[in-house]
């Protein structure tokens, strides 16, 4: 048959009935509700709308879609709609399809906000972090206390699984990193020094920049996208099994039992994988050093310990401790409020790197300014 077509007829003087003919298929496309428009609107002194099928072929979704059209079309204008006419089955999709109301927001053409309002939103919304990150820190912070006094519950064989996590197997992307940074640092450092006849301080450029500064940082953001996601991952995972759910059910507490063993290991882990990344970062400038610029090794070596102090040296390691909390701090905290389905586990994964990595930095920022007051 050809494709659907609609024909207005009047039944009586108070009745138009709505002719359908041909195939109604989604392959066909939907007739435009424009005639049953400009027909009611020639028409005066209707009050009720009925369909006619008798020369409807085969139909599908489509039949429903113009149905509820004008089941709309008449609930606007104040019209009887008598679906009676209809098949049997497109009568029962309709009542499927009515019986669960549509969303308020379910339209993807929604009202833009006033900019007042989006502000607000948002306002609220940094509320809503911020208190919720004091108040699982102030629960962290309880959990510890337990901890010191050794009533805090949790297996010695999951923390030494996260210290191998987060301390052997983090080595060799920490390798690469570090060799390709430090290396990196002697090629811009060369460049420059060798204008002046002073390539030997690459040395001392290479070996403060990995010590007081990029060892630490670039540990950290490594750990944060590596371990920090890891933890956000796992415990979200966790909760979606409803796992800790079951956790609290038997009166053991998710932060001793699940948290505490990560940010240990993390914390514990952070300031030796920032020696490690120092030492492998001062190779990495050698090797431009030693290879590209003909600096001999041992005076690379002399002039390395004598630019590098114990201060830079400690300071590096306190900011890498500082780190190891923050990113610990920030996976744990996006996986223990993840939602419980399996999208929900891949936001709080991403939520807990860039957390992480802006805490990282900010914290960097204000090392920065406290070491420069200290004279550091």
């Amino acid at each position: 048959m050809a494709a659907g077509e609609i024909a207005l007829v009047d039944s009586d003087s108070a009745t138009v009935a709505i002719r359908l003919s041909g195939d109604w298929q989604v392959r066909d496309g939907m007739p435009a509700l424009a005639v049953l428009e400009d027909g009611m609107s020639s028409r005066s002194g209707v009050s009720k709308v009925e369909f006619d099928v008798t020369e409807l072929g085969e139909w599908d979704s489509v039949l429903v879609t113009f149905a509820l059209q004008v089941s709309d079309f008449c609930a606007s204008h104040k019209l009887e709609l008598d679906r009676g006419g209809l098949p049997e089955g497109a009568q029962r999709l309709l009542g499927l399809a009515e019986t669960v109301p549509e969303k308020s927001d379910a339209r993807s053409a929604e009202q833009k906000s006033s900019f007042l309002a989006r502000v607000g939103t948002a306002a609220q919304n940094g509320w809503g972090e911020a208190t919720g990150m004091l108040a699982f820190i102030g629960e962290m912070t309880m959990a510890v206390g337990r901890l010191l006094r050794g009533r805090a519950r949790f297996r010695m064989v999951d923390l030494g699984l996260m210290l191998q996590h987060s301390g052997a197997d983090a080595l060799p992307i920490i390798t690469l990193i570090s060799l390709l940074v430090g290396s990196i640092f002697a090629f811009v450092g060369a460049v420059q020094l060798e204008q002046f006849g002073a390539a030997i301080y690459v040395a001392d450029l290479v070996g403060i920049a990995m010590t007081r500064e990029m060892g630490a940082m670039m540990t950290a953001i490594v750990m944060a996208g590596r371990t920090g996601a890891a933890f956000a991952a796992q415990l979200g995972s966790m909760k979606v099994n409803q796992e800790i759910d079951a956790l609290e059910t038997m009166g053991i507490s998710p932060l001793d039992y699940l948290v505490l063993p990560r940010m240990i290991a993390l914390c514990a882990m952070m300031p030796l994988l920032c020696l490690y990344a120092d030492f492998v970062g001062i190779l990495g400038g050698a090797a431009v050093g030693v290879g590209m610029l003909g600096i001999a090794p041992s005076a690379y070596a002399q002039q390395t310990i004598g630019a590098v102090t114990y201060t830079h040296l400690i300071g590096g390691i306190c900011k890498a401790s500082v780190y190891g909390v923050l990113v610990a701090l920030s996976g744990c905290m996006r996986g223990m409020q993840s939602g419980s389905s399996a999208s929900a586990v891949g936001d709080a994964t991403t939520a807990a790197v860039v957390t992480s990595i802006v805490l990282v930095v900010c914290a960097s920022g204000v090392f920065a300014v406290l070491f420069y007051a200290l004279g550091i």
